[in-house]
């Protein structure tokens, strides 16, 4: 089987109906559906002794009865390509679900566009960073008013279709009401809910910081137990990440906090309030954003990137610290720091040198993001590279890639 899953409004139902009506014809069934989802509820051993494959199951979080069903009919008949399944719940998340179709089934998560997707650029820059030598930039790199721009517009299709900021924000605000009063309180099966959506603004304003429970439990006066769960809901929901510690194998004590991250700049700059003249003038809102904006673009190219590798964070007791960690399955690190000033200087490279001295050979590069415009080296494996970077530094046209 194969999970394609993400946040609601990221384009998995359109994608799955669009295969199935196309290079890989297969019926397709929606749990959107009422009649069709109370079915599956009632006899989910009916229901899936009656499916004619190649079949498409959409939504299939609201139909976990079939789980246990699915898994039998997995194991009796092995072949591969006989079930697309969707979901807007993390099920990796949710011991019941997973642990019926652990060894059964490939999963693929679908975020927001990436920046090269909607420039129909096909993006190499996790592959490009651990390659020999960096090629030259192209042309036409994107300054900080357009940088501005794409984190506030964010990655849902839909909510790129809307020009004006105004309807933007309806459709931001349209798309919270129906994930937090309809998608989250279903997993939850409670209604006690009411306090998620100022949660919620309280963690956009949040974004990078290193994960402490307890504080932001009292912050917002509500139980640690509930808060707990509360997190656990906005993660499955893919709302929320957490990017975890780099954990090293050096002597220095490191900080095993994770930061936070949210899916879709976006969804904080509506969450904050936040318009383009706003982000322009306060350093303090425009920083974090970016970092979250670039870590959430490598994220998503994570997911093609022929480099395996996984995305964390480092930061010493001492308060050494790089944005970002890229480690390959090999062992290869490569740091990456994220700067809101059109300038660097030697001083922004400390915590990328600390990462070099800790990883000792392992260390592949390190990279500081900035707004400038020109790719600037600081030294043996160092270099700072305007953002841009993330969807243009070898990148090609999606025609091209063939």
């Amino acid at each position: 089987m194969v999970l394609l899953q993400g946040a609601r409004q990221t384009g998995k139902s359109t994608l799955a109906e669009s295969l199935a009506e196309g290079e890989y014809p297969a019926r397709y069934l929606t749990f959107d559906d009422a009649a069709l989802l109370a079915t599956a509820r009632h006899d989910p051993a009916g229901f899936v002794a009656g499916l004619h494959e190649p079949v498409v199951l959409d939504d299939i979080q609201h139909a976990p009865e079939l789980f246990p069903t699915l898994k039998a009919r997995a194991d009796r008949d092995r072949r591969p390509g006989r079930f697309l399944l969707t979901s807007s719940a993390n099920v990796t998340l949710l011991p019941r679900f997973s642990e019926s179709l652990s060894g059964r089934m490939k999963t693929f998560t679908l975020w927001p566009l990436s920046q090269g997707e909607i420039e129909e650029r096909m993006e190499s820059f996790v592959d490009v960073v651990f390659s020999a030598t960096l090629p030259p930039l192209m042309e036409g790199l994107p300054d900080r008013s357009e940088l501005v721009r794409r984190m506030l517009r964010g990655g849902y299709p839909e909510a790129l279709m809307q020009s004006a900021e105004s309807r933007r924000n309806v459709w931001f605000s349209s798309y919270l009401t129906t994930l937090l009063h309809r998608d989250v309180r279903d997993l939850a099966n409670i209604e006690g809910l009411t306090a998620l959506p100022r949660l919620l603004a309280v963690l956009a304003a949040r974004i990078m910081a290193l994960t402490n429970f307890a504080e932001l439990s009292r912050s917002i006066s509500l139980p640690l137990s509930t808060l707990k769960r509360y997190m656990a809901l906005l993660e499955t929901t893919f709302l929320v990440q957490m990017l975890p510690a780099w954990s090293g194998k050096g002597g220095k004590r490191l900080v095993k906090a994770p930061r936070l991250l949210l899916g879709d700049t976006g969804l904080i700059a509506h969450l904050l309030g936040a318009d383009s003249e706003r982000l322009l003038s306060k350093p303090e809102l425009f920083g974090p954003l970016l970092e979250n904006f670039v870590a959430m673009e490598l994220l998503k190219q994570l997911a093609w990137s022929r480099v395996r590798a996984s995305l964390s964070h480092f930061r010493t007791q001492t308060g050494q610290e790089s944005d970002l960690v890229l480690e390959e399955e090999t062992g290869r690190i490569v740091g990456i720091d994220v700067k809101a000033s059109a300038t660097v200087s030697a001083q922004d490279f400390k915590g990328l040198r600390t990462l070099s001295e800790l990883a000792g050979k392992r260390f592949r590069r390190g990279v500081v993001l900035y707004t400038g415009s020109t790719a600037i080296p600081f030294g043996t494996h160092l270099h700072a590279v305007p953002v841009g970077a993330l969807w243009h530094l070898g990148a090609t046209r999606d025609k091209e890639a063939g």
